[in-house]
């Protein structure tokens, strides 16, 4: 039995990667899938991710929702699309990143403050499967660059990207959460150490327990009041994660 071919990639999708021609032809001119992504960007940057619909950006250019549709065919897409244009092209390596652990560094950063600055896209990176998109795919192109002169193969690669750029998703998510209710998150921190010393002091919870007297949780209620903590979980996490990857090439 003959399997299906399969299924093509959505037409918006082909635009972008010059497959096919762009709508030149309609009710509006100066309409482009450029301008209506950047538009459906801007309500995300603004109100949220909630607030962009095919309605809502089509009021933003100008254009009736009817004329969106010879552009970008659902709002899925469009939502691909704008992931594709929050995080733009990738930020070029700098010329003191030499080794592949500079580079990941730099890489890390670098795609944690594009993604910092559009936090609604940070669930939507791996929502629509795996990555289509230009931008998308030249950041995991220069990610597999700068792991080429390891021995590391091409599967490996592809773990490793995988590795940081989940953590990266990982920790965004968070600090979206808490950005989302900040009066709330403040609430919930102040006194958190303290709480957790009332609840682990009748010997449950061990291990936690041993966390707690030795302060492990203070600098939350520090942050609660205003004072900057200098722990970096972020910069911890990517360290041991790159230690692990360095220990595996038997660095």
């Amino acid at each position: 039995m003959e399997s299906e071919p399969p299924a093509p990639f959505p037409a918006s999708l082909e635009a972008v990667w010059g497959l096919r021609g762009r709508p030149h032809k309609g009710p509006k001119r100066g309409l482009s899938l450029d301008g209506i992504v950047a538009a459906a960007i801007a309500v995300a940057d603004a109100e949220g991710v909630e607030a962009v619909s095919m309605s809502r950006v089509a009021k933003e250019v100008g254009a009736s929702t009817m004329a969106l549709y010879r552009y970008v065919a659902t709002k899925d897409e469009l939502l691909m699309l704008m992931v594709d244009g929050a995080i733009g092209p990738p930020v070029p390596l700098s010329p003191d990143a030499v080794g592949w652990r500079a580079g990941l560094e730099h890489w890390a950063m670098a795609m944690r403050a594009v993604l910092s600055a559009h936090l609604w896209a940070v669930p939507l990176v791996a929502a629509h499967g795996p990555p289509a998109t230009p931008n998308q795919l030249a950041w995991l192109d220069q990610c597999l660059q700068v792991l080429s002169g390891t021995r590391l193969d091409h599967g490996e690669k592809i773990a490793v990207s995988l590795l940081v750029s989940g953590q990266i998703r990982s920790e965004l998510t968070i600090v979206a959460l808490l950005r989302r209710d900040p009066a709330g998150t403040e609430r919930r921190m102040a006194g958190y150490g303290a709480f957790l010393r009332r609840v682990t002091q009748d010997g449950r919870l061990p291990a936690l327990r041993a966390a707690v007297t030795h302060g492990a949780f203070d600098d939350l209620d520090a942050e609660a009041g205003g004072e900057a903590a200098d722990f970096d979980d972020f910069a911890f996490g990517l360290q041991r994660a790159l230690d692990g990857v360095a220990a595996y090439l038997g660095e």
